[in-house]
């Protein structure tokens, strides 16, 4: 680019705020609306035809890609010197300097930058395009009133249309995000975004990059060792986040996770993604939920305000509008309060008076609810009598019993974990057990209810975690564990 500074009739350019191989970029105002932007000007006395061909690509994938995680582009413009790609104007910077600012981020803030960045891959797969420069400096943030800042994709310079299947050949992207394929010349397709993804989520959680290096040249020696990606022992990262870490970094595109397989892995949990659609889910189960608790069917009201629960929590995290924030967050308050009142009655002898329902009175029904919570299930007692010639079975379903009795003492983080781990355990034992036998019948019952209560507890920890975070670590609500 010149030294002077490029103007357009409609805007008032501002301070530079980027810049890249064949482009600079200004924070910029128009003068009409007083709104502020941000103008990519690219010279085009300095453009080769490859950076031509970019540009092009950039404009007429821009014009068609409209997401809320996306930057938007509002207008394009030109001039004898320059051409103008008018975007909107992301006031959080980038996730790279997000990263620099805190060094590394916790689990949570990762899970909900790669839900969004995932809700814009999936939008563009859907599109056929892939990106091929995926990297924190080009995952723009938006801050609104103090909420969480939003990730927005930016800078499609180096995006195609490509189908899965299809391949390329030429060298796009920036060397420490590449995938191997691309670094190392080989053919590739849109499974290197994914590599990508797996690499900005390993340096969001460690402050750095796997293959970090000095020099391009010893980036290539290292990704030539073919050394399978090693984590940190620290910070400690949830089993979900390290399949799915491990998964993605996977050097060859053939074992590397599927898009398909990426989008519905549980680390993202996409199904619960914030949308009006989902909210309206929340809320219907919610009702539920109530209309349960009326009726004293405290077992079912339990598992409807959980599975509401995890509806709710991940709008939260996206509501950007403080009042709408505000309200749902109270909403949540009072639901998780009911549902730890109803999980906490099942301890005591003499239960919470709830705020929110009627008092769990102690009638023969309720009586029975706590005795059945306390003692295990028919199920459980037909698959220990017939696990009697399988040790590794029973030793599972003993861990399955004790994550009850956890959970019955609101331990829920050990709960879940040994949920998790006889679960892990149990799918393998499934899948050997001969297809028609009753065994297999009720075993595979035992694993769908206890995913179920995992899920119950995930939902839980998740509304706890969110309170904690909002009201400070020097907050201390009855929900909290102890």
């Amino acid at each position: 680019m010149a030294t002077s500074r490029p103007s357009i009739t409609e805007y008032q350019m501002l301070e530079q705020i980027g810049s890249g191989s064949y482009a600079t970029v200004f924070r910029a105002m128009h003068k009409a609306s007083k709104e502020i932007y941000a103008v990519k000007c690219v010279e085009k006395g300095t453009l080769s035809k490859s950076a031509v061909d970019n540009i092009v690509t950039e404009i007429s994938l821009l014009k068609k890609l409209k997401h809320r995680h996306i930057v938007e582009m509002k207008d394009f413009l030109w001039d004898d010197r320059c051409i103008y790609i008018v975007m909107e104007f992301c006031n959080g910077g980038s996730l790279s300097g997000y990263i620099r600012q805190r060094q590394k981020l916790s689990e949570l803030t990762c899970k909900i930058f790669l839900r969004q960045l995932a809700s814009a891959l999936r939008y563009m797969r859907e599109n056929d395009v892939s990106h091929f420069d995926l990297k924190p400096q080009n995952l723009l943030l938006m801050k609104s009133n103090g909420s969480a800042p939003m990730l927005k994709v930016a800078d499609f310079g180096f995006a195609q249309h490509l189908k899965l299947g299809q391949e390329n050949t030429l060298i796009k992207g920036s060397p420490l995000y590449m995938a191997p394929e691309i670094l190392l010349k080989h053919c590739y397709g849109p499974s290197a975004d994914l590599w990508s993804i797996g690499v900005i989520l390993y340096e969001c959680l460690f402050g750095r990059a796997p293959y970090s290096s000095k020099t391009l040249q010893e980036l290539l020696d290292k990704i030539r060792r073919e050394r399978r990606i090693e984590l940190p022992k620290a910070p400690k990262i949830s089993p979900e986040c390290e399949d799915l870490l491990c998964r993605l970094l996977q050097r060859s595109p053939d074992d590397r996770i599927t898009f398909e397989e990426f989008f519905k892995h549980a680390f993202l949990d996409l199904k619960h993604a914030p949308s009006e659609q989902n909210l309206e889910k929340g809320i219907a189960l919610i009702n539920e939920a109530i209309e349960l608790d009326k009726k004293q069917d405290y077992d079912a009201a339990y598992g409807k305000y959980c599975k509401g629960l995890q509806y709710f929590v991940p709008i939260i995290h996206a509501e950007t509008d403080p009042e709408k924030k505000n309200i749902l967050r109270q909403r949540v308050h009072t639901y998780l309060n009911r549902a730890e009142e109803i999980k906490h009655s099942f301890q005591q002898e003499d239960p919470v008076k709830p705020s929110t329902s009627k008092p769990l009175n102690r009638t023969p029904s309720r009586v029975s609810q706590i005795q059945r919570a306390l003692q295990p299930t028919d199920l459980y007692q037909q698959l220990i009598n017939l696990a009697s010639s399988s040790p590794d079975l029973k030793s599972a379903l003993e861990i399955g019993r004790q994550a009850e009795l956890y959970a019955l003492e609101n331990k829920l983080d050990v709960a879940l974990e040994s949920y998790k781990t006889v679960l892990g355990a149990l799918m393998p034992l499934l899948a050997e057990e001969p297809r028609g036998s009753k065994r297999r019948e009720l075993l595979h019952q035992q694993i769908v209810r206890w995913m179920e209560e995992a899920e119950h507890i995930k939902s839980v920890r998740s509304a706890q975690i969110l309170e904690e975070m909002e009201n400070g670590p020097a907050a201390h609500y009855n929900c909290c564990l102890q």
